[in-house]
């Protein structure tokens, strides 16, 4: 099947282009940065390294649901949310 959409532009108010499972980790970056997570199991916290600027970032607490993050890498220090899934 032909993709109509292909030679657009993704903007972030659009749909995702994919999804995968996200397993915290300390040392090894994400396959590929995501633009949200969703927070499927327990709330807590997302310690990130942020896609564009590489800071790392620690949240407040966060309730279940999908959240705006633009993120690398989700550390395990620091992390406590799980159920954790990755949009781009």
């Amino acid at each position: 099947m032909t993709d109509p959409f292909k030679a657009q532009e993704v903007s972030l108010e659009g749909p995702s282009l994919g999804a995968g499972a996200i397993t915290p980790n300390d040392t090894v970056d994400l396959a590929r940065p995501v633009r949200a997570v969703t927070i499927g199991t327990t709330g807590g916290t997302l310690r990130y390294t942020h896609a564009r600027t590489g800071e790392i970032c620690t949240t407040g607490p966060l309730p279940l649901g999908q959240h705006s993050v633009w993120a690398r890498r989700i550390w395990a220090t620091g992390t406590s949310a799980t159920g954790l899934t990755g949009w781009v």
